[in-house]
């Protein structure tokens, strides 16, 4: 360590050839030690006595001048330096750099600066040097650019500018870059400045050369005779000249502002011509496309692209460079070129993918539809093979179909295959053989028309097709069983009324009473299916219905199965039958409980589905509209995907033998749908079922009462029947009556026991086996018949053409319809404002008394 002077700190600038000399020497350390020594040995000869004195005076020489030393280094007039510092090596860099370099203290004097700052700031030697801000004052070009630098430095920030000083008496001027930093990390050298000052005027130069060219450039390319285009790989319009613009009437600046991608200049499928380019890693490749541009206005010109795509060593394609060249001419002037122009656009916008193929199914060229169905189908870009567009499984039958037309024969069948990619998809494969004569590299021409939707379609209309079938067998068995139950349950009555519970075959009797109920039920969920039954639909609020069946739900899926009910918010209204939905919730929960038999978790919840949320779910065959859904959902074993679609079909069962019939789900899917909703299964083998129900938001309108009278009650308490025996226990009503009843009815023993039992009650009973026999009673009675109990489904003549000419004859004559379809099956065919009620079947004795009485009661 040596000491220097505070002076050396804060000294005037010197020139880079001056500089600071080095101070202290260890040859001057080795004398001043040298010296001590000798005057120790030269004292310890004197003696002790002598010496002392001597002694003395040196000690306290020693002791003023350390003591002197003390107290400068303290003031600062001295310091301790690192002989580091003193490195010629570094010293010369800074003395000798290009830039000028000084550096200021915190008051902003410079406390040292190079030749080159000298030179830059106009100073003659370093007695005139001057900091930056001194340098440039007054000018008001650089003022600004001063006064921030300034800042930075108070600061300690970094801070660059670049400024351009006027020369004096006209002469150029100069660009100079100013740049200021602290001196460096520590809280004493941060308050110190590096200033660098350069000259950059021929940097700016050929900056200002090099921008003139460019520019120069950008004019010759935009006011080209041909259009050009960059697109990134994002499919954006990176770059579009003026002439190109003009052709498409756009605005340069807002192709520019990155408003506009490749689709949207590009007509039709042409897109994926130029996206479907091969990759090739490393190379550049140039294809030639002729295809339709399309304006801003909508309208397409024909034009032919040279399109030049680089690609990167890991194959991913860069920006490309495209050329384009119009080929909107007057076809008289060149018919050859329109010929050509024609065919191209007929080829690129035709709705089928076309592509050329050679012998091993390899795509020698192809139009745009084809492109854009490979990109559709996930297709590896580097894949040329059309085989790949076709699922495994089917791929042998378009190979065969090739290699038939290879061989040159002609009229090859087209094929139909399933497609590849992760959806379900299916195209129709049209191969024709081309002349070899012609093309040696092409072997056929194939023509691919996508027929997804239409197979969708076709499988929708032959599913409906069935089901439609099924219900019609169903409800026709259905009207032709209730016919028969009707007599077993009407003689029955007639046996019970004369066998007293006491005598050894009334329990007999009660057992066929019983079993034919269980029958009638059976029968009830045929009609439901085929939505032929009777439904008395009203207003209802789904969440006080499921909560007043939370009881009985609990009971039928046992303690195993956790019930859970979530009830949305504000549900709208629905239109239903009140225990036909009752009776959809709980066929649900039994098979959800009997899917979950080591115990599992039932849910049912319920929300409103806006029109818009139901556009979404894009369930097929539900319009668009408003909504409440129910959704059943458990965490049950879950349906195979292979019997999904079957499960809605009457006695489909996948339970053992004697444990279900088969007719829980169609009789769901058959009030569904006769309450106008609509139902749809999601479910995955070991994941659990959810089923959801869309029953249409019933709007609060002024209705018109509807002139076909309710069913009586005997007829709704044969709806929910179960019980005969408690029915017998409810106290008796008097069932008889008087008046003329014509009957009409094509089974002749079910209409023998009606008029038995209808005159045990005290009528007169008219018999007729048709309506046409019926007319002719009517005639013979001149008007003495007090209501009509008629069947729906006649031969010659059906009972609403029997109640329209009737009521011609007599419009207050009363009429019951009896059948074991749905009122509203028939009620279509029947004209406006007449009056009827309606029983269905099969019903019993005093069902049929009952609303014989009631509907007699009724004023005319």
């Amino acid at each position: 360590m040596t000491a220097e002077t505070d002076h050396d700190l804060t000294r005037e600038p010197v020139a880079a050839h001056e500089p600071s000399p080095r101070s202290g020497s260890i040859a001057l350390v080795l004398l001043v030690a040298a010296g001590l020594v000798a005057v120790a040995v030269g004292l310890m000869t004197l003696g002790r006595a002598q010496a002392q004195p001597y002694i003395l005076g040196i000690l306290a020489v020693l002791a003023m001048v350390g003591l002197f030393n003390l107290f400068a280094f303290a003031a600062g007039i001295i310091r301790f330096v690192d002989r580091s510092l003193d490195d010629p090596v570094m010293g010369r860099i800074a003395d000798h750099a290009f830039d000028g370099l000084a550096v200021t203290d915190p008051r902003g004097h410079v406390v040292y600066s190079n030749a080159a700052y000298l030179t830059l700031t106009g100073a003659s030697g370093p007695q005139e040097v001057r900091p930056v801000e001194r340098v440039f004052i007054g000018n008001p070009d650089v003022s600004e650019a001063v006064f921030r630098l300034l800042k930075a430095a108070r600061e300690g920030k970094r801070q660059q500018e670049e400024v351009r000083i006027s020369g004096h008496d006209g002469s150029q001027g100069r660009w100079l870059r100013m740049r200021v930093r602290p001196l460096g990390t520590g809280k004493r050298e941060a308050k110190y400045a590096v200033w660098s000052i350069a000259d950059i005027t021929r940097d700016r130069e050929r900056q200002e050369d090099v921008f003139q060219e460019l520019q120069h450039a950008i004019e010759y390319l935009d006011h080209a005779p041909c259009g050009f285009f960059s697109v990134n790989p994002a499919g954006e319009l990176a770059y579009v000249n003026a002439t190109l613009a003009n052709w498409l009437d756009y605005d340069l600046a807002e192709i520019g502002s990155g408003g506009l991608k490749l689709t949207d200049i590009v007509s039709g499928d042409g897109a994926s011509l130029l996206t479907a380019i091969v990759a090739v890693p490393g190379e550049v490749k140039t294809e030639v496309f002729d295809i339709d541009l399309r304006m801003r206005t909508g309208k397409t010109m024909p034009v032919r692209l040279y399109h030049k795509l680089a690609f990167g060593a890991d194959g991913a394609p860069g920006p490309s460079r495209t050329l384009v060249i119009s080929r909107a001419r007057d076809e008289r002037s060149d018919p050859d070129r329109a010929a050509e122009v024609r065919f191209m656009r007929f080829f690129d916008h035709t709705p089928m993918a076309i592509a050329t193929v050679d012998r091993g199914g390899n795509v020698v060229r192809a139009n745009a539809r084809y492109a854009k169905l490979g990109q559709a189908l996930g297709l590896d870009s580097a894949s040329k093979s059309i085989f790949r567009a076709v699922n495994s499984r089917d791929r042998h039958l378009l190979i065969t179909a090739i290699n038939q037309a290879a061989e040159g024969q002609a009229d090859v069948a087209p094929v139909e295959v399933a497609l590849e990619g992760t959806k379900e998809r299916w195209g129709q494969f049209f191969v024709t053989p081309v002349d070899a004569a012609e093309n040696d590299a092409e072997a056929a021409i194939v023509h691919m028309l996508e027929t997804t939707e239409r197979r969708a379609l076709e499988n929708q209309i032959n599913q409906s097709q069935k089901m439609e079938t099924v219900g019609q067998l169903a409800g026709g068995i259905a009207h032709d069983f209730n016919n028969v139950l009707s007599a077993i349950m009407m003689a029955n009555d007639f046996l019970l009324n004369a066998h007293k519970p006491t005598d050894p075959s009334f329990q007999d009797i009660m057992q066929i009473k019983q079993n034919a109920t269980r029958a009638a039920t059976l029968v009830r969920q045929l009609l439901a299916f085929s939505r032929r039954q009777t439904l008395r639909p009203q207003v209802l609020d789904l969440g006080d219905a499921l909560s007043d069946l939370a009881m009985l739900l609990r009971r039928l899926i046992g303690e195993k199965v956790k019930h859970e009910t979530i009830h949305g918010r504000d549900l709208w209204p629905v239109k239903v039958d009140v225990s036909q939905f009752e009776q959809v919730i709980v066929n649900l929960a039994v098979n959800a409980r009997d899917a979950m038999p080591d115990g599992g978790k039932l849910i049912i919840r319920t929300a409103n589905c806006t029109a818009e949320e139901a556009a979404k779910l894009a369930y097929k065959g539900m319009p668009a509209a408003d909504y409440v859904r129910i959704e059943v959902a458990d965490t049950g074993t879950g349906i195979p995907a292979d019997i999904r679609d079957k499960i809605f079909e009457p006695f489909f069962s996948t339970k053992e033998v004697g444990k279900g019939t088969g007719l829980g789900l169609s009789t769901v899917y058959g009030i569904v749908k006769q309450t106008g909703g609509f139902i749809y299964v999601d479910s995955e083998p070991g994941q659990g079922t959810s089923f959801h129900i869309f029953l249409p938001r019933h709007h609060a309108e002024p209705e018109v009462q509807e002139q076909p009278a309710a069913v009586v009650g005997a007829a709704n308490g044969a709806a929910k029947e179960t019980a005969p025996a408690a029915a017998e226990a409810k106290p008796r009503t008097d069932l008889t009556g008087q008046g003329t009843i014509l009957l009409v009815e094509d089974e002749e023993g079910l209409r023998a026991l009606n008029a038995r039992g209808l005159r045990s009650r005290g009528y007169t009973v008219v018999e007729a086996e048709n309506g046409v026999e019926a007319m002719e009673v009517l005639e013979e009675q001149s008007g003495a018949i007090d209501l009509v109990v008629s069947d729906v489904v006649m031969p010659e003549m059906d009972g609403p053409t029997l109640l329209k000419a009737m009521r011609e004859k007599n419009p207050d004559i009363k009429f019951i319809f009896v059948s074991g379809y749905a009122e509203d099956a028939f009620e279509k065919s029947l004209p406006e404002g007449q009056q009827f009620d309606f029983l269905p079947k099969p019903f019993t004795l005093s069902q049929l008394v009952a609303a014989v009485k009631e509907t007699m009661a009724k004023a005319g």
